[in-house]
């Protein structure tokens, strides 16, 4: 039986609020995919404005987080998992389309476009692990593929380079170290979100403006994150086992 009854109207209201703000990752992804379908088989290719969709809704994911946790959603609304819709709209944004995007934006060997099928399998067996997500941690590489799509499109990788990356990847998907979960790890949590903040914002202006003439620059500079991030990754995850 539901308990929202025990909960005052306003706070049940602010809980419905926090999942409707996680749903909004889904009409901006939708918006993404239109962007997707005006761009395959386009001569001309402008995924500006699919990357900025793609990146507001990572924003939308990134903050919804504290909301659910200062509302208390699970106990306000246990009948509806938060939680479920969150990992919904994560595999869309971060994989599926990412995956799709490989393909229409020539970034694999022509006649290889299937390849991006396997970062998608790679992170549907990702997602539906009971520990890829721990207290403090993504066990697996955690489908950044959006991540990876955009500095490859940005540094414009010679394609056969692209899949070897995303390869190498895939596999590290199986491979079970303990990545950072930026909002919840304690070790630099303060430094990372920070630092992240800032990446973020690189990130948006990279992804509004992929072909301009100072985007490079930015882009090189902006990877200092990316590598801050897989270093305290390797080093929170050494920690892990040793305590084990």
């Amino acid at each position: 039986m539901s308990t929202t009854t025990s909960f005052s109207t306003p706070r049940i209201l602010a809980a419905w609020f926090v999942h409707f703000y996680t749903a909004l990752g889904l009409p901006l992804l939708f918006l993404a995919s239109i962007e997707l379908l005006e761009n395959y088989g386009s001569p001309e290719k402008d995924a500006s404005m699919f990357f900025f969709w793609i990146w507001v809704a990572v924003f939308v994911d990134a903050t919804d987080g504290f909301m659910a946790r200062a509302v208390d959603v699970k106990t306000v609304l246990p009948d509806f998992s938060g939680r479920r819709l969150d990992d919904l709209v994560d595999f869309i944004s971060f994989a599926f389309l990412p995956g799709i995007a490989f393909a229409v934006y020539d970034l694999f060997p022509a006649g290889w476009e299937t390849f991006a099928i396997l970062p998608i399998m790679a992170s549907g067996y990702g997602f539906c692990q009971e520990k890829a997500k721990t207290d403090d941690a993504f066990v697996g590489f955690p489908s950044y593929w959006n991540i990876a799509l955009l500095y490859l499109y940005v540094f414009q990788t010679d394609p056969w380079f692209n899949l070897i990356c995303i390869g190498v990847l895939c596999v590290m998907v199986f491979i079970p170290i303990h990545y950072l979960y930026p909002t919840r790890t304690k070790m630099l949590r303060p430094l990372t979100l920070v630092l992240g903040t800032f990446w973020g914002l690189s990130i948006t202006a990279i992804s509004l403006w992929p072909d301009a003439t100072w985007t490079l620059p930015v882009t090189w500079v902006s990877l200092t994150f990316p590598v801050y991030y897989i270093v305290l990754s390797i080093i929170h995850h050494v920690k892990i086992h040793r305590k084990e």
